[in-house]
C-alpha cells in the first residue's frame, strides 16, 4: 500500500515498432520552406520529457523503458517515442536536444530547438524535486539571453507546453478535497497563461497548449474495474481544466497585438485519446496497460533490491497496447494519438 501511495504521488513521473510506423509523409515533411527552420521548444512533463532526468535516478532510465526505441532507456517514459517525437516529425524537423544533454555537452546542436520538459513536474511545485514549468521557462530565457544569434528564433519557432496532470496529483496526496478542487484549477490555468505569455514575449510567436487527457481511462483508475471502464469522477476533472483553458487561451488571443493571427493554440490531447481508445467500439481491452507489477505494490520496472528478481511483467507484443505502464502511453499509443492531432498541428505551419 505504501508503494501504491507513493506511486500516486509521483503520478507522472514513470513514456521497435518498426521504422515504417514513424514515418511522415512528403507532404507533411516539405511542405513550405519556412518548416526547414522550424525549431520547437518543449515544457511540461513526462509525456513530453525525452531524457531530462538524470540517469542515477532510474525511473525512466530503466529497463524496460526503451525497449522499442532506441532499443535500452533513454529518459522517456513509455517503451519508445513520446509526444514529442512525433509532434515534431509531423512539423517536419527532429526532436530537439534535451536541456540536461546540452549542458552535460552532448554533441547535438540546438538546431532543432530544446526539450526543457521534465517528468513528474507540473505548473507549481509537485512532490518531484525537479524544475516545474517557470523554471523551465527561466532555463529558456537564460538561453535566450547568452546564445540568441545561435537559438535564431523567429516565425518558424514553436513552443510546446505539455500539461498532463501532475499538480492534480500532488494536490490529492495532500489531504485536499473535491470542494477546493475548482480554486487549484483557475490557479492552475492563470499560472499557465502567464507561463504562455512569458515565453511569446521571448520571441516565441506560435505557443501550443496541449489540454488535460482523459485523467480516468489511464491505467491507474481503470485497474480498479479489470480495466474495462473509465473513471467519470476523474475525467470530469479533466474536462473542467479543459473548458476553463479553451476559455482563457480564447481570451488571451482576443488580447492580442496581432489580430491576423493567434499565438496561442489549443491541443486537443483529451480528445485525441478518446479517439485513439475507441471506447464506444469494444476499445476497452486498451486500457491494460502493457508493463506492470506482479502486485499492486509494484510498478514497472521494480525490481528486487536484494535479489535483482524482477517484480513487473512485460506484455507479449507491445504493439498491441495503447498504453505502457499505468500513466503513460506505449510508442504506439503515442502515434495514435498524434495521428488524431496531425490536422491541428499542420495548420500550424
Amino acid at each position: 500500500m505504501k508503494k501504491q501511495a507513493l506511486f500516486i504521488v509521483f503520478f507522472f513521473l514513470l513514456s521497435s515498432i518498426s521504422d515504417a510506423r514513424f514515418v511522415v509523409s512528403k507532404s507533411t515533411k516539405v511542405r513550405n520552406h519556412k518548416r526547414q527552420k522550424l525549431k520547437l521548444f518543449v515544457f511540461g512533463d513526462s509525456y513530453a520529457d525525452t531524457g531530462n532526468w538524470p540517469k542515477s535516478y532510474g525511473g525512466a532510465w530503466g529497463k524496460p523503458y526503451g525497449i522499442t526505441f532506441p532499443g535500452a532507456p533513454s529518459g522517456r517514459f513509455s517503451d519508445g517515442r513520446v509526444l514529442t517525437d512525433y509532434i515534431a516529425a509531423i512539423l517536419g524537423t527532429k526532436s530537439p536536444i534535451t536541456y540536461r544533454g546540452w549542458k552535460s555537452g552532448e554533441k547535438k546542436s540546438m538546431k532543432y530547438g530544446m526539450n526543457f520538459a521534465y517528468g513528474g513536474t507540473g505548473i507549481f511545485n509537485t512532490f518531484v524535486n525537479q524544475p516545474n514549468m517557470t523554471t523551465q521557462i527561466d532555463y529558456f530565457q537564460h538561453l535566450v539571453q547568452q546564445t540568441h544569434q545561435d537559438l535564431h528564433i523567429n516565425s518558424s519557432t514553436i513552443a510546446l507546453l505539455s500539461v498532463a496532470g501532475n499538480d492534480y496529483a500532488t494536490y490529492f496526496t495532500s489531504n485536499h478535497t473535491l470542494k477546493e478542487l475548482p480554486g487549484l484549477t483557475k490557479s492552475i490555468i492563470n499560472q499557465l497563461v502567464l507561463n504562455a505569455k512569458r515565453i511569446h514575449e521571448l520571441g516565441v510567436e506560435k505557443i501550443v497548449i496541449t489540454t488535460l487527457q482523459p485523467l480516468g481511462c489511464l491505467p491507474q483508475f481503470t485497474s480498479s474495474e479489470s480495466y474495462q471502464n473509465c473513471s467519470n469522477n476523474a475525467n470530469s476533472i479533466a474536462k473542467f481544466h479543459n473548458q476553463l483553458l479553451m476559455e482563457s487561451v480564447k481570451k488571451l488571443n482576443n488580447e492580442s497585438d496581432d489580430h491576423n493571427t493567434s499565438p496561442f493554440v489549443i491541443l486537443d490531447v483529451y480528445q485525441a485519446f478518446l479517439s485513439a481508445l475507441n471506447l464506444s467500439a469494444g476499445g476497452s481491452k486498451l486500457l491494460r496497460p502493457c508493463c506492470q507489477g506482479v502486485t499492486k505494490e509494484y510498478l514497472c520496472g521494480n525490481v528486487e533490491k536484494d535479489t535483482g528478481i524482477m517484480k513487473y511483467n512485460v506484455c507479449g507484443n507491445v504493439s498491441d497496447s495503447f498504453f505502457w505502464d499505468m500513466i503513460h502511453p506505449s510508442q504506439q499509443g503515442w502515434h495514435t494519438v498524434s495521428s488524431n492531432l496531425r490536422s491541428s498541428l499542420l495548420q500550424l505551419l
